[in-house]
């Protein structure tokens, strides 16, 4: 087997015993693994579980109907905590992080619901300010893709209401928050079906309102996807 010669053959006045390695840009390709969106399963979780935490808050659900409901929100752990794993994969760390700390918050609301935790309200108000404080930070980061915006956007009073009504036991902040809850959903199914329908006839049907580098990726050419393709992750050698 032959190798390329070095630099250090052609140079006399290179340090004996020193070695240097080829250029190896010419030699190297990079595969990437098309996959399909799975953002628009983690916005239909989100849509259904955040209907039924929502009807249970405005009492359409008796309260007894806590570890039932809770039980229902459990698959959406499940299923959003795939969607980052897909997402991570697909080299979105923006959509794969919300939807990870999203699955993790259902997890803990199904658990502490399902499980009739002591004091499980006050904690989990607790839990969704610091949750809201995550949120804000995110929306920072998510404009330019604006499907995860507006669902993050809905989210923020949503979370304020739960997180303000499980520390004081307000009754109109439980009905507040309720009613926000069927708007995230309202809102994230828009998202869901719309990204859905863009997936399946490679053009944007329903408006979304990218901007930026997320709009330059869905309508630029594959000269500017391959714009500094060996600093993205996976393919540099560190993260």
């Amino acid at each position: 087997m032959s190798t390329a010669p070095s630099p250090a053959d052609d140079e006399p006045d290179a340090p004996p015993g020193r070695h240097f390695e080829p250029d190896l840009r010419s030699m190297t390709r990079i595969t990437l693994r098309p996959i399909a969106s799975p953002m628009p399963l983690g916005f239909f979780t989100v849509a259904i579980a955040s209907a039924m935490t929502g009807c249970l808050q405005l009492g359409v659900f008796e309260a007894e109907a806590r570890r039932a409901v809770a039980l229902c929100v459990l698959p959406a752990f499940a299923l959003q905590l795939m969607v980052s794993v897909l997402a991570f994969g697909a080299r979105d760390v923006i959509a794969a992080t919300l939807m990870g700390v999203f699955a993790g918050s259902w997890l803990a609301y199904a658990l502490v619901m399902a499980t009739g935790a002591a004091d499980g309200l006050r904690v989990l108000g607790v839990f969704n300010l610091t949750f809201l404080c995550f949120g804000a930070l995110m929306t920072a980061v998510t404009r330019p893709k604006r499907a995860l915006w507006f669902v993050l956007v809905a989210s923020l009073p949503r979370w304020a209401a739960t997180g303000l009504s499980g520390l004081t036991g307000a009754e109109w902040l439980t009905r507040t928050s309720g009613a926000l809850g069927l708007l995230v959903a309202l809102v994230a199914m828009y998202a869901a079906f719309a990204l859905m329908l863009e997936d399946m006839r490679s053009e944007e049907v329903l408006p979304i309102g990218r901007s930026g580098p997320a709009h330059t990726a869905v309508h630029g050419d594959l000269a500017v996807q391959l714009r500094n393709l060996e600093r993205h992750a996976g393919v540099r050698r560190t993260l």
